[in-house]
């Protein structure tokens, strides 16, 4: 990752333009073309130094489900149990956590149904319990990662 990649992720994090031409509109900031914009996009997110790059939708709002759920898994199974979770689209984020259950994940669903229905989906395929633990109340922290 050089200077150029770093200043297009920090730029990116602070929003998107809504306009006919946003990726120009970002280039320009950046002092580069719309060209290598979207080359070094693609490149970044085949090499996985970004997992994904789109909007951020509010699940609830538009009728879908949302919550965090997390599963002790086993150390010597963690990358296999990483890969069946990560199978599922309405996995958001995964990461590993220095505690009992030690994987914790988001759920971002179409329907609020389909919460139960994919952790069903996640027990039955790790035989590994998952503990659901839906929001009580919402807070919105601006996080933001300057590189």
């Amino acid at each position: 990752m050089d200077t150029l990649d770093r200043q297009i992720i920090n730029e990116l994090q602070g929003g998107f333009p809504v306009s006919e031409h946003p990726y120009a509109e970002i280039a320009a900031t950046l002092d580069t073309s719309e060209e290598e914009l979207i080359s070094r996009l693609e490149r970044m997110l085949d090499q996985g130094l970004l997992s994904r790059f789109g909007p951020m939708y509010h699940a609830e709002r538009l009728g879908g489900g949302l919550t965090l759920a997390a599963i002790s898994v086993p150390e010597h199974r963690f990358d296999a149990v990483t890969e069946i979770v990560n199978a599922h689209a309405e996995v958001a984020h995964n990461y590993a956590r220095d505690h009992k259950l030690n994987m914790w994940f988001v759920l971002a669903t179409e329907t609020p149904e389909r919460i139960s229905e994919v952790i069903d989906e996640i027990e039955a395929e790790t035989g590994l319990e998952v503990v659901n633990m839906p929001k009580l109340e919402e807070y919105f922290i601006g996080l933001r990662f300057d590189l």
